[in-house]
């Protein structure tokens, strides 16, 4: 006698995946489908079969980049994690690379788990090549690095930083984050800024960035950051800086 199958049982996925921003309208799915969401939900139905749905650890906005973006999905695959890599990473463009995927425990939830994120931003000084320009802001050919590092010093800790945040639209219940460091070196033209916190408010990583290269520029002095932290109020001097710079680095859990 036959005895019947066993019906395959969902199983939720973990994954890591990179992407270049440049050419998507961010992480989180849009109207009209172009979010790198989008893009793996819908190879992901043609690998599985049927519709799934992703969760991320968080959002990037359109032009933003990422080497450590993370999200999770619920599906059944009985060929092994390996298989199921190359079989969605066969239909994605190559702007979408994954770089892991493996089973994780049931109530594993990319965002919810997430302690903290890593990010860099990347500066270069003067003009830069077409082949750079679009993974850097092209600032001023000199910046007053120490005095950039001074006002970074004021950042890091734990602070309401509604200040150097942007209306996101989605009502929070605090804006007070952990900026555990904030980071600033210069390697020949390049200048990178590595931020790591318990999370980040929308564009904030962006915000601080631009009122740090304005120390660089001597348009603002390290005290006057220390008193836009402190307003916990948005205003003019506090610029966005462009969307290109700007990578997701890690999510830690």
């Amino acid at each position: 006698m036959n005895r019947p199958a066993h019906p395959a049982r969902s199983v939720r996925w973990k994954c890591v995946c990179a992407y270049d921003g440049g050419t998507f309208s961010g992480w989180q799915s849009q109207p009209g489908g172009r979010a790198i969401q989008d893009v793996i939900e819908q190879r992901l139905r043609e690998v599985c079969q049927r519709e799934t749905r992703l969760h991320g650890s968080g959002r990037t906005d359109a032009g933003v980049h990422a080497l450590g973006q993370v999200f999770h999905f619920d599906a059944t695959w009985v060929h092994g994690p390996d298989k199921l890599r190359k079989a969605l990473q066969a239909r994605l463009p190559q702007a979408i690379q994954l770089r892991t995927l493996r089973p994780a425990a049931a109530d594993f939830h990319s965002r919810l788990d997430a302690r903290g994120k890593i990010y860099r931003y990347d500066l270069t000084l003067g003009e830069v090549d077409p082949f750079t320009a679009p993974y850097c802001w092209a600032v001023a050919p000199a910046l007053n690095v120490p005095a950039m590092v001074a006002a970074a010093a004021v950042l890091v800790g734990k602070h309401d930083f509604k200040a150097f945040s942007a209306d996101s639209g989605v009502e929070r219940e605090t804006t007070v984050r952990h900026l555990r460091q904030l980071a600033v070196t210069r390697r020949g033209r390049r200048v990178r800024l590595t931020f790591e916190a318990d999370g980040f408010l929308y564009k904030m990583v962006r915000s601080l960035t631009g009122a740090l290269v304005n120390v660089g520029l001597g348009k603002l002095t390290v005290a006057e950051v220390a008193g836009l932290l402190a307003s916990a109020r948005r205003t003019p001097q506090v610029r966005t800086a462009p969307a290109q710079g700007l990578f997701l680095v890690r999510v830690r859990y």
